[in-house]
């Protein structure tokens, strides 16, 4: 196993991180502190410049980049806060359609990958197994219909299609859906960094099954792996960059004519939180060498899952605590990498559904 970086994924970084610090200030960070936050200048960008192709097969203009790449511009969009459906759109969703749609669906991926279109995914399902049958429920007459309520559906409001995992015969399978038909409610749901999810409803909504059914649960594992893996590398980001905010603000704050790093206790805590993100760094770095590899990955992935959940809580709370009354300013950039901290905590899981996962993993 070696985790020596790739000169691919070093400069994806690169260039992702140079972009993001262009566009993406505190000033930036501030005003799109509202409601369904969306940086359209910073998705142009990430287009233009090619990052968000990289993932997928060269004759879809993409570099056929694996998880070691696509998780290095992650980090990277996570070090900046950034409100791009970079993960949802083309790291879960295009990629699903690139390597198991037809035409047609390989040809929405494409566009994903210009930035052209938005997709999503709806993976917010109580969390046991990766192989747990989803909650709505697909039928066949004419043609296939989905029937059902996904909650936190990221991105849905611009999304031109939505990935939707479902029940057929007991057995999951995951079909292609246009959230604009008529069947199809989106209702706004309040997260806590303000990011755009949606609860969606569908009532007998038309649907295009992506690959077949019997490859419904090999489509649905890697839907999920990528996601979980895709948070946790969000995560490794925000938290590598809030605590370099909270080192520097240790070495230029004082108390009682001392820099607040000084004090043993300060120290410690900051110890602690390098700690608990080299953890997280090698656990998503070894989750994603296993699928770039083409090795089973569920136990690494969901280990990675466990990490960015145990300290995000841990880290996040660390550098609000060191700040102090600064710390809880919603005007302080702190602010920004705290609630998305928060939010890659619980989204698809917290800690303990996680661990359980990883148990029945292994028991099995």
């Amino acid at each position: 196993m070696d985790f020596t970086p790739t000169e691919a994924q070093l400069d994806l970084a690169r260039l992702t991180g140079e972009i993001c610090a262009k566009l993406v200030t505190a000033d930036r960070l501030r005003e799109l502190d509202t409601a369904g936050r969306f940086d359209e200048q910073l998705w142009k960008a990430l287009a233009d410049a090619g990052v968000l192709a990289a993932a997928l097969p060269e004759d879809l203009g993409g570099s056929d980049f694996g998880a070691l790449e696509q998780t290095a511009i992650l980090r990277e969009l996570g070090k900046a806060a950034a409100a791009v459906p970079a993960l949802w759109s083309v790291v879960v969703t295009a990629d699903a359609l690139a390597r198991f749609g037809d035409a047609d669906q390989r040809a929405l991926a494409a566009r994903a990958g210009t930035g052209e279109i938005v997709l999503t995914a709806a993976l917010a399902e109580p969390l046991r197994a990766t192989t747990d049958a989803p909650g709505i429920v697909a039928t066949e007459g004419d043609g296939w219909t989905v029937t059902g309520t996904a909650t936190t559906v990221p991105f849905a409001d611009r999304a031109a299609r939505i990935l939707v995992p479902a029940t057929v015969s007991g057995q999951p399978a995951v079909f292609v859906v246009d959230p604009e038909h008529a069947s199809v409610t989106r209702t706004a749901q309040q997260v806590v960094d303000l990011a755009p999810e949606f609860l969606v409803e569908f009532a007998d909504t038309p649907a295009r099954l992506l690959g077949t059914l019997d490859t419904g649960a090999e489509v649905l594992t890697r839907l999920r792996e990528h996601a979980w893996l895709g948070l946790s590398a969000l995560q490794l980001g925000t938290l590598e960059r809030a605590l370099e905010l909270t080192a520097e603000h240790t070495r230029t704050r004082e108390q009682f004519g001392k820099p607040l790093g000084s004090f043993q206790a300060v120290a410690q805590r900051l110890s602690d939180a390098y700690i608990e993100i080299g953890g997280l760094r090698l656990a998503v770095t070894q989750a994603a060498w296993r699928i770039t590899e083409g090795l089973p990955a569920t136990e690494a992935v969901h280990i990675a899952k466990f990490w960015a959940a145990e300290a995000g809580h841990k880290v996040a709370h660390t550098v609000i605590h060191v700040h102090g009354g600064l710390g809880i300013d919603r005007d302080h950039i702190v602010h920004n990498y705290f609630t998305a901290a928060k939010h890659h905590e619980f989204a698809l899981g917290g800690a303990t559904p996680h661990l359980l996962a990883l148990g029945a993993e292994l028991a099995g």
